[in-house]
């Protein structure tokens, strides 16, 4: 099974061989940190390594940029401790969400936070290589933005701060790019496999492709693990190392992307999570999939007559069946249709699971809490850059890359 690592909290070993996972941890802590920084106690601390090992290691993080000091922090006994932070602006991520019918980019730095966005139409159906190229020429577009060329289409999000570099000219400083697409697929193959209403996709490389055309490294993901990931990175839950909770994506179609005790679960071929094609209405409309009645088909359908009370109702009920499956702290909803009417989504797929708590746990029962996923639109993309910078800060386990040669 390939899951994420939980990553913080997680002890170090004081071994020759595993530097490179514990300078993650130590970047991981640091990022978590924010501005105001751990001082190298804290570090040996957390980690579980000596203070000789944490020293060695922050030593090297700051020669290589990664680090910087934060100022000076009171001791309860001795000398100041000094504070250490990231620098943001030493890395940076591209997020790539490829729609149906629209693709969003973004540049993330190493905390996550996004510097640059850009969005345009897309025509998943016009075949692979003219997805291929219009996904590079978006890329590109991003990286001359930053560069301080601005092509039209691109929203500059944050200035650097005075004190830190600039952001990449071109590819340098850009880590891999990360891209959210439908599924089904084999996120470690990096291929996708017979995307519901584009059959032709199945067997793909586009991982590789894209790579070879940008020349960068590539990590491709389904869009709700994608979306997944970033909010569990991002500390939706207050203890992220622990909380389970299932993230559900409505748009032009409808997944699901699991955490499960703080860990993305993906399953091992990438298959969990493939929610919207589940049936509960065995003579139900056709869908795009091929079966009748799944939850993607009735959604979609209510949401086109207009009743999105209906559309709610029967999202509400795959979310019960996810609640029973798994026992989840909370259920995420997000994409285009729910961001469209976000309250009446929340409200009915609440009262869906409060029924389901009064019916089967007794008058005391709490039901399973719902809410729109933060983000917003560009909550996918913005998850996608978290795919290549949770390989930077020790967070997955599964290998994202292909394996160098």
């Amino acid at each position: 099974m390939n899951r994420g690592n939980s990553g913080a909290g997680t002890a170090g070993a004081n071994l020759p061989l595993l530097r490179s996972h514990n300078a993650a941890l130590v970047l991981d802590l640091l990022r978590t940190a924010g501005p105001d920084g751990i001082s190298r106690l804290e570090l040996a601390e957390r980690t579980g390594l000596t203070p000789q090992a944490v020293s060695k290691i922050t030593a090297r993080l700051r020669a290589d940029g990664l680090a910087a000091e934060a100022g000076r922090r009171a001791s309860t006994g001795g000398k100041p401790r000094t504070v250490l932070r990231l620098v943001p602006a030493a890395g940076y991520a591209v997020g790539l969400h490829l729609d149906r019918d629209e693709l969003t980019a973004v540049l993330a730095d190493l905390s996550g936070t996004p510097v640059a966005a850009r969005t345009a139409p897309l025509a998943f159906g016009a075949g692979a290589e003219q997805v291929v190229e219009a996904a590079a020429r978006e890329v590109e577009a991003l990286l001359c933005q930053v560069a301080g060329d601005s092509p039209p289409g691109v929203v500059p999000e944050a200035e650097p701060a005075a004190d830190e570099p600039a952001a990449p000219d071109g590819a340098r400083g850009v880590l891999g790019v990360g891209v959210a697409v439908p599924g089904p697929l084999d996120h470690a193959a990096g291929v996708l496999h017979r995307v519901t209403g584009f059959p032709h996709w199945d067997g793909y490389p586009l991982r590789d492709a894209l790579a070879r055309r940008l020349g960068l490294p590539v990590v491709l993901d389904k869009d709700t693990n994608a979306a997944a990931l970033g909010l569990a990175l991002g500390g939706v839950a207050d203890d992220p190392a622990g909380e389970s909770f299932a993230y559900l994506h409505l748009g032009t179609g409808l997944g699901a992307g699991l955490v499960l005790a703080g860990a993305l679960h993906r399953g091992a071929r990438t298959g969990a999570g493939e929610f919207g094609h589940q049936v509960i209405q065995l003579d139900g409309p056709l869908c795009s999939c091929g079966s009748r009645g799944c939850i993607e088909a009735l959604c979609l359908d209510a949401v086109g007559r207009g009743d999105i009370a209906e559309a709610a109702r029967v999202l509400g009920a795959g979310a019960a069946n996810l609640v029973g499956l798994l026992d989840i702290d909370r259920v995420l909803l997000g994409g285009r249709t729910v961001d469209a009417d976000a309250e009446r989504f929340v409200r009915g797929v609440a009262d869906v699971l409060a029924e389901r708590a009064r019916r089967e746990g007794g008058p005391g029962a709490v039901p399973v809490a719902v809410a729109v996923a933060p983000g917003g639109a560009r909550g996918v993309a913005d998850g996608a850059a978290q795919l290549v910078l949770a390989s930077v800060f020790g967070r997955a386990a599964e290998v994202a890359f292909p394996a160098r040669r």
